[in-house]
């Protein structure tokens, strides 16, 4: 099990310059405005408020550092699906996305949440793809498992991994819940093998 005993909020970087410097691995996470995000920051660091839950889904619109014990950072990234944000905004935000996954040396992994109770929607697809376009290793999280009956849970892992195309040689799919706080070894299991 993987001892927490430090996890703090680094920064907000809207461009490149403002990145933390150092070479400690980085995991960056995506999902849509509503998947739980915030949720799973605090309840895999243990650290309640570390991420603030927003009461306007998708408020995030910069890349958010979060240390973790000093050896390695959480990177959150804009909730995507938002309906009230200007055109511009999102395409700003669409470039230094990119330029953050295409330029970061110690990017290891894209972890990528998804709601366990739905199919993926398009952003879904399109931000897994994109991972694997920069064949950036994928840990697709599934949220809210405590609200799926028991037999629905391989029904719905096998439609969202069809769905996605997932690979299973080099991706991995963990079930997630912050309320019963199912999947959170598995988490730092999966990062943790990634940052060596």
């Amino acid at each position: 099990m993987y001892t927490i005993k430090k996890a703090e909020f680094i920064c907000c970087a809207a461009w490149e310059s403002q990145w933390p410097a150092g070479d400690e691995p980085e995991f960056i996470m995506a999902g849509r405005s509503n998947v739980g995000k915030s949720s799973f920051i605090n309840t895999i660091t243990h650290t309640e408020g570390l991420a603030k839950v927003s009461s306007t889904p998708g408020k995030t619109r910069t890349l958010n550092f979060f240390n973790v014990n000093d050896e390695l950072r959480l990177v959150d990234v804009p909730g995507y699906g938002y309906a009230k944000v200007p055109p511009k905004i999102v395409a700003q935000f669409g470039e230094m996305f990119e330029t953050y996954v295409t330029k970061r040396k110690n990017l290891r992994a894209l972890i990528l949440l998804v709601d366990y109770r739905h199919p993926p929607k398009d952003d879904d697809l399109t931000m897994y793809d994109y991972a694997k376009y920069y064949k950036i290793p994928v840990i697709v999280v599934a949220t809210k498992e405590d609200k799926l009956k028991r037999n629905d849970l391989k029904k719905n892992e096998k439609i969202i991994k069809d769905d996605l195309g997932f690979d299973e040689e080099h991706d991995v799919f963990i079930r997630f819940s912050s309320l019963k706080k199912v999947g959170v070894e598995q988490v730092w299991e999966e990062i943790l093998k990634l940052c060596h």
